[in-house]
């Protein structure tokens, strides 16, 4: 059975589109897609990545279109992984 992959979209400002990510990660086989227009500084006010990562369960993916949309700092980012690790879940990057 291939796993769930749930895909994350972030753009910072609304006049950037999130479109373009949406298609990329309906194309990558995301069953569900949840997005918001928030900047990547901090994690405190982006509720969609918290629902993601409290819905994310072993076995899962978790995927973004670019690493950057997933967080702004290393540290950040690095969290993120280790989150996803210690919930048996993955992450795939589809452009590096």
């Amino acid at each position: 059975m291939p796993m769930p992959r749930i895909g994350y979209a972030r753009v910072s400002s609304s006049s950037q589109d999130l479109d373009i990510q949406k298609a990329k990660l309906k194309a990558a086989g995301c069953e569900l897609i949840r997005s918001e227009t928030v900047s990547g500084a901090s994690r405190d006010d982006r509720s969609e990545l918290t629902t993601v990562m409290e819905f994310l369960r072993d076995g899962d993916e978790l995927v973004v279109h670019r690493l950057d949309r997933l967080g702004r700092s290393t540290r950040d980012v690095l969290n993120l992984v280790h989150e996803l690790d210690a919930k048996g879940a993955s992450l795939r990057v589809l452009e590096p």
